[in-house]
């Protein structure tokens, strides 16, 4: 086998943020609430990017652009992805219930249903809520959920950072939505 060549990023044929935003996204919206990472909630934006999430909400303490930490782990991704911010996520995920979205918590629960056995309704829009780094999704947005997902692991941690949750999640999505 030959050594495989990289292809340069002008070969790749990305779009400009422009032609982004005019992209068909899948309609799947990230919460994060309380989530204090700056390099967290950057590296939600570029996997955002890369699984043509429609928007991101970043709710309570959790920083917005622009600053310098979160574009160092974005790669510019806070530019080409929608973003909002709202104080309160319990309000903003009973607003997105009256707009017809099926709410999923990501978080370990005596109820949560583990990743590989939910399956995406291609024709359904969801929210999908991650939490803090260290306390999770607050108890009073599980009440509001529709389901609760789990990535199922099996070291001593049982416990992935939230920025690595979300690329693991989102990537179920794109792969249901892409394959339409």
């Amino acid at each position: 086998m030959a050594t495989p060549k990289k292809i340069s990023m002008d070969a790749l044929g990305r779009p400009n943020v422009e032609e982004f935003k005019n992209i068909p996204k899948i309609p799947v919206t990230i919460l994060l609430d309380d989530t204090r990472s700056m390099h967290n909630v950057g590296s939600v934006f570029r996997s955002s990017d890369a699984f043509l999430v429609e928007e991101i909400i970043l709710c309570g303490i959790t920083p917005t652009p622009p600053h310098r930490d979160i574009h160092k782990a974005a790669l510019g991704a806070e530019e080409s992805v929608t973003w909002k911010h709202s104080e309160n996520a319990a309000q903003t995920i009973s607003d997105k219930k009256k707009e017809h979205y099926t709410i999923l918590a990501i978080e370990q629960t005596d109820s949560s249903q583990q990743l590989e056995k939910f399956r995406p309704d291609c024709h359904q829009k969801y929210v999908v809520v991650f939490g803090n780094e260290v306390f999770g999704v607050k108890d009073e947005l599980l009440a509001l959920c529709d389901d609760v997902i789990e990535i199922p692991q099996g070291g001593t941690k049982h416990s992935l950072n939230v920025s690595v949750c979300a690329g693991i999640v989102l990537w179920e999505f794109y792969k249901v939505y892409t394959a339409n």
